[in-house]
């Protein structure tokens, strides 16, 4: 048995939004699912007929129908009417069966993902678009699930849909957190481990969702299968998405209405004018550059140079764009150490995201950084430490 029990770096800030989506789910289970669950229905109910029908017929093998009205609840007939139902779609029920759970454990597996998870992603989306991206990522969740099953009359229900698309963007943007796991191989091994946010999401999507769907097809497990693939490919996507749309420089931050910035550069131009030390017009004909034309056109030593030009002179969005393309266009090397830092550091220091600038500033560590790097690296991992009250032991 693997349990999760939290995760480090966290952001500073309450996730407001993450700790609603809780409360909510909790008061549906606690005024809904709880009550509707001791109370058995009047069998002359239609509901109650297509409901036995729609459960024997989804269920392998012959079922006593008789067998199936005995163990029906009031919650049984209110979920087949709120959850979704591929063969019976209705446009509400997207929403409404995120906030529905078939008891205890489900609710409280799905909220132990959310709280651990949850934090970190709306930090970094901010509250309104967290929200968004969850409803956005649990309709397409459920889309999913629909066309892999469109003939079934069974109701999903649940948010691990939703959460799964939270967790497709922690895949994303936190590679380098470290995930507490309980593991318990009773009676061999008890203990707590820390294992790699990557290493536990990839074990999640393949080894608890991927393989079981490929073995069964999804059927008669009772686990929606490809709505948590669904979810996950959504928050995959859509953190990609914003990801390209992170190298964007907008132009108005070296804006001047007497020199109009140029759609392009001529060769060699950015490069003597980095080395002549005209950093202003340097950057207002790189912002004129698409994200694709750079690495012709700056070399690694000139790219590090403006950037550092922009950071010191205040224009963090910029400069974080340009060490981001640098990353980019020169992966390896000790420059894109540098440029792992010096983007950690800007993370850190100008935009409060310790949890981004973890990412960048572990990395660049992996990347036998020149001395002076490493040393800036360490630095901003021991103030991201001090920050959130965990060990570096490992780094």
């Amino acid at each position: 048995m693997i349990l999760p029990l939290g995760d480090e770096p966290n952001p500073r800030d309450v996730p407001v939004v993450t700790y609603a989506l809780i409360a909510v789910n909790c008061v549906a289970y606690l005024f809904i699912t709880l009550p509707l669950s001791f109370v058995r229905p009047e069998l002359n109910d239609p509901a109650v007929l297509d409901y036995v029908r729609a459960v024997a017929e989804s269920i392998p093998g012959r079922v006593p129908l008789e067998a199936i009205a005995r163990s029906l609840t009031e919650y049984d007939l209110f979920v087949f009417r709120w959850g979704f139902r591929p063969a019976a779609p209705q446009g509400v029920d997207l929403l409404s069966a995120m906030f529905l759970h078939a008891g205890f454990l489900h609710l409280a597996g799905n909220m132990l993902f959310l709280w651990i998870y949850g934090d970190n992603v709306e930090y970094r989306l901010g509250r309104l678009r967290f929200l968004a991206a969850y409803f956005g990522t649990g309709i397409a969740a459920t889309l999913f699930h629909g066309v892999l099953s469109s003939a079934s009359a069974l109701p999903l229900l649940g948010a691990s849909g939703a959460i799964s698309g939270v967790l497709g963007f922690y895949f994303v943007w936190f590679p380098r957190n470290r995930v507490r796991l309980w593991v318990m191989l009773f009676p061999f091994f008890m203990n707590v481990i820390h294992a790699p946010a990557r290493l536990v999401l990839g074990f999640y999507v393949i080894a608890d969702n991927l393989l079981p769907l490929l073995v069964s097809g999804g059927r008669g497990s009772g686990v929606a299968y490809g709505a948590h693939i669904g979810g996950f490919i959504g928050g995959l996507a859509v953190a990609w998405v914003l990801n390209r749309r992170s190298l964007e420089i907008r132009p108005q931050e070296f804006r001047d209405p007497a020199r109009p910035v140029a759609s392009t550069a001529p060769p060699g131009s950015l490069a003597g004018l980095i080395a002549e030390g005209d950093f202003d017009e340097a950057a207002r004909q790189y912002v004129g550059l698409s994200t694709n034309e750079t690495r012709r056109l700056l070399s690694e030593d000139h790219s590090m140079r403006l950037g550092n030009w922009m950071a010191a002179k205040g224009h963090p969005h910029a400069a974080l764009a340009l060490f981001q393309r640098h990353i980019r266009d020169y992966p390896i090397g000790q420059t894109a150490a540098a440029a792992h830092v010096a983007a950690g550091l800007l993370q850190l220091r100008s935009f409060g995201q310790p949890t981004a600038a973890y990412q960048h500033l572990v990395e660049a560590l992996g990347m036998n950084p020149s001395p002076d790097t490493e040393a800036q690296a360490r630095q901003g991992l021991a103030q991201i430490a001090a920050i959130q009250k965990f060990r570096l032991s490992a780094l």
